[in-house]
Order: C-alpha cells, then sequence, then structure tokens
C-alpha cells in the first residue's frame, strides 16, 4: 500500500475503514459465487461509480488493474477452449471486479488507517494477543520495506559512483551492515520511548 494512497475528501475516503474492509469481502464473496453475469456487470459498474466517485486518478487506477489483464490474456482463452466462453468471460469478470475494488480500497486508505482498523479487529482477542504490540509491529515492517529499498538504492549509488562492478556480495555486505546499523537506532528510539520489554 506504500505509496498507492490517493489523497482525498471523497465518501469513499472518508468511510471507515472496517466498513470499507467488510463491503470489500461482501463484494467478493458475492460476485465469486454467483453465476448470474448480471450480478456481476452490475458490481462493475457499482466499482466504476466508485472510482468516479472518489475521484481517483484515471492513470493510477489503471496501473493497479493493468497486471491482472496480462494474466487473463493467457487464462480466459484456456478457460474458454476448456470450460466455455461463457464461464471464462464469467472468471474474468469476477478477477476484474475483485482487483479494482481491492484497488479502489488501497489507493482511498491510507496505511495508518488500515493499521487502526487492524488494531480494532484484535481487541476482542486481547486476553491472548497485544493489540498495540501486533499494530506497532506490523507499522514497523511496512515503514521498514521503503527503509531498505533506500539502502539499497544507495549502496547501488555509491558503487555506480565509484565505477565498481562488483559480486552480488560487494552489494549484500553493505545492504546488510546498514540495514543492521537502521534496526539499532530504530531499537534505540522504541527503547526510548519505554517500548523495550
Amino acid at each position: 500500500m506504500i505509496g498507492l494512497y490517493s489523497p482525498g475528501t471523497s465518501i469513499v475516503h472518508r468511510a471507515p475503514t472496517l466498513l470499507k474492509l467488510f463491503l470489500l469481502s461482501l463484494c467478493v464473496v458475492l460476485i465469486g459465487t454467483s453465476p448470474d453475469p448480471w450480478v456481476i456487470g452490475g458490481a462493475a459498474v457499482v466499482v466504476l461509480l466508485l472510482f468516479v466517485v472518489a475521484r481517483v486518478p484515471v492513470q493510477a487506477a489503471a496501473a493497479q488493474v493493468a497486471p491482472i489483464l496480462l494474466i487473463l490474456l493467457v487464462a480466459v482463452p484456456i478457460q474458454g477452449l476448456l470450460s466455455g466462453w461463457l464461464i471464462a468471460a464469467l472468471m474474468a469478470g469476477r478477477l476484474l471486479v475483485a482487483v479494482a475494488l481491492a484497488a479502489l480500497f488501497t489507493m482511498t486508505t491510507t496505511v495508518t488507517a488500515v493499521l487502526e482498523a487492524f488494531q480494532t479487529l484484535l481487541r476482542p482477542f486481547r486476553r491472548f494477543i497485544d493489540a498495540d504490540r501486533v499494530g506497532l509491529l506490523v507499522a514497523l515492517t511496512i515503514r521498514c520495506i521503503p527503509l531498505v529499498a533506500d539502502i539499497v538504492r544507495e549502496v547501488l549509488e555509491a558503487r555506480t559512483a565509484r565505477g565498481t562492478q562488483g559480486s552480488l556480495l560487494s552489494i549484500a555486505v553493505p545492504v546488510v551492515v546498514r540495514s543492521l546499523y537502521a534496526a539499532d537506532a530504530l531499537g534505540e528510539a522504541l527503547i526510548a520511548r519505554g517500548l523495550d520489554d
């Protein structure tokens, strides 16, 4: 979800995260179990309207849905030859609607909102799980992905600037060392905030 959020003030953006997750799950189940092409077609129209209401940039939305089209280029003809073209069309429609809904959720919901919803879902199990600690763990994991990506990019840029073309080991060692330094600094910051137990 990092970098995919498209800021906005639409009703889709402002809707509670848990409600969006519930409706996303419900819609995927409905289109996944319905054999009626009209249901899937109606769902596709609703998803398109939601994209319009959310005012998500067309190019960004298309970039999220495009990868599934490559899969469908192969899967639909095979499914059509093996099971019939109606079943192939239904499969394609289901996948497109499900991916588009997931993309809409991702583009209209911040990572922070998803983490808060995740913690809320875990709170009924607080006797067994510390929801806040799990939420912090997920947040740190999400934050560390771009951090490590930046470290790799910097190491590659430094290597290019020196004009060296070393082995994979010459990239891995500085990346691991710098990642360990970053993890150490993160650990010290958590200890300073009383999260060392």
